[in-house]
C-alpha cells in the first residue's frame, strides 16, 4: 500500500516513539528522516552486537555523516540509553529519534527516559481522515492498525498479531510464567472491552488470583496493547464509580481476541467495537493536537453513564456513542444529566444514523461524518 501521511508530527529535538507493533512507526521514521542512520534492534546480528558493547553506538554515531539517529525498538537493549544520554551531553548536535513497542524493560530497568532531554511521543493507529477511504463497518471489524489496513489479508493478520507479542516479546521476555493463562487472560479481557473493569470477575473467568491478573494487566499496557478510562469527578456533585473502564488500543484487535458463537450477539459486540473506535480516535486526536486535555468517562452510582468526557485546557466535551440508527428521547438522558451538573460542557451524541440534527441543544451527529472530519487541527465541535 501506498505510504498515507499521517497527522503525527515530530518535536524539535531528540524524542522518544512509542507506539504498539504495527503503528508504522518504522515505514513514518523512513520516510520523514531518509537520511537518517537507522539502527534496526530487531536485527539478530544488530541486537547480538550493541547488547555485547553498548557503546559501540558511540562509534556508529560519529563515524556517520548523518546527525540524526533513529534507534528503532530501543527497549531491546536498553543499556543504550546511558550511551545515548552521553552523546547529547556531549552537545555534538545529533539528534536521536528511539522508537518501542513496549515501555516494560525500559521502566522496569530503571532507565530515567534520558532524564527529561528527549519528549515521548505516541503514534497511534490510523485515523479516518488520514484514509483517502473510511468505511466505519470495516473499521469496526478489522480496526485501523496500518499493519492491517495494508494486508490484502487482515483476518488472518489480526488473528496471527496477538501471537506475535506472546512468542516475541511475553513469552521471549519471560514475562509471565504461564503463557498459557496469559493468553486466556486476553480472550477473557475481551469481554471487558467498553466496560467498567472488574478484576475480580476476570481473575475467576481466568481461574487465576486477582493478584496474577492484575499483574497480567500491567503487562499488557507495558506493551501498550492496552488502556483504562479513569472516572470524570471534577467537581462531583453525585457520588461516582469508582473503577475505570477497559479498552483494547484498536478496534480490530478487539474483535480478532473476542470469542464468537450461538450465545455472543452480534450487535453487543459491534457496539463495544463502536466505543472503542470512537474512544482510540479520541486518545489519536488528544495526543496529536497537543490540545491538553485527557479522557475520562462519567458513571453515577445509580448508574447514569456519559461515555467519554474529554476535558483540559484546550476544552470540555461529552459524548454518548450509540449502535443505532434512530435517536430516542431515552438515549439522549444520560447527556442532559451530565449537562445539569456541568453546563459548561459541550454535549455530542454519536449515533450510525445519516442525519446532523440538534435536539434539546445536544448535536447528534452520525459517527462516520464524526470520525472522517476529526483531525488535529481542529477540535470535535468545529467539524
Amino acid at each position: 500500500m501506498e505510504s498515507l501521511s499521517r497527522f503525527f508530527q515530530a518535536p524539535e529535538g531528540s524524542f522518544f516513539l512509542f507506539g504498539p507493533r504495527g503503528t508504522g512507526k518504522t515505514t513514518w521514521l523512513k520516510k520523514s528522516f531518509p537520511k537518517a542512520l537507522f539502527i534496526d534492534l530487531l536485527k539478530a546480528d544488530v541486537h547480538r552486537t550493541l547488547s555485547a558493547r553498548p557503546e559501540r553506538l558511540v562509534e556508529m554515531a560519529e563515524g556517520s555523516a548523518h546527525k540524526i539517529v533513529v534507534l528503532d525498538e530501543v527497549q531491546r537493549v536498553p543499556e543504550l540509553l546511558n550511551v545515548v544520554h552521553d552523546l547529547i551531553e556531549r552537545k555534538q548536535d545529533h539528534r536521536f529519534i528511539l522508537t518501542g513497542s513496549s515501555a516494560r524493560k525500559l521502566r522496569r530497568g530503571g532507565v530515567n527516559l534520558l532524564a527529561g532531554r528527549a519528549v515521548v511521543r505516541t503514534l497511534h493507529p490510523f485515523m479516518a481522515a488520514e484514509l483517502p477511504a473510511f468505511e466505519l463497518n470495516q473499521s469496526l471489524e478489522q480496526g485501523l492498525l496500518p499493519l492491517v489496513v495494508a494486508s490484502p489479508d487482515p483476518e488472518d493478520v489480526l488473528s496471527a498479531y496477538s501471537s506475535l507479542y506472546l512468542d516475541q516479546e511475553v513469552q521471549f521476555e519471560g514475562w509471565v510464567r504461564n503463557i498459557g493463562n496469559f493468553a486466556r487472560f486476553l480472550e477473557a479481557m475481551s469481554f471487558s472491552h467498553a466496560q467498567v473493569l472488574n478484576l475480580t470477575n476476570v481473575a475467576r473467568e481466568c481461574e487465576v488470583g486477582r493478584k496474577t491478573v492484575a499483574g497480567y494487566l500491567e503487562v499488557l499496557e507495558d506493551l501498550l496493547l492496552s488502556f483504562r478510562v479513569p472516572v470524570f469527578t471534577r467537581r462531583a456533585r453525585r457520588a461516582t464509580a469508582a473503577h475505570p473502564k477497559f479498552y483494547y488500543f484498536d478496534a480490530g484487535v478487539f474483535v480478532s481476541l473476542r470469542p464468537k458463537g450461538p450465545l455472543d450477539r452480534r450487535e453487543e459486540i459491534a457496539g463495544a467495537s463502536l466505543e472503542g473506535l470512537v474512544a482510540q480516535h479520541l486518545r489519536a486526536w488528544a495526543a496529536y493536537s497537543r490540545k491538553k486535555v485527557d479522557l475520562f468517562y462519567w458513571r453515577t452510582r445509580s448508574g447514569v453513564e456519559v461515555d467519554f468526557i474529554v476535558y483540559g485546557e484546550g476544552g470540555f466535551w461529552a459524548f454518548e456513542v450509540k449502535n443505532g440508527q434512530e435517536v430516542r428521547p431515552e438515549d439522549l438522558r444520560s447527556l442532559k444529566t451530565f449537562r445539569q451538573d456541568y453546563p459548561e460542557c459541550e454535549p455530542i451524541f454519536l449515533y450510525r444514523g445519516t442525519d446532523r440534527l440538534r435536539i434539546d441543544g445536544i448535536a447528534c451527529v452520525p459517527v462516520t461524518e464524526f470520525l472522517r472530519a476529526l483531525e488535529p487541527s481542529r477540535g470535535p465541535t468545529d467539524l
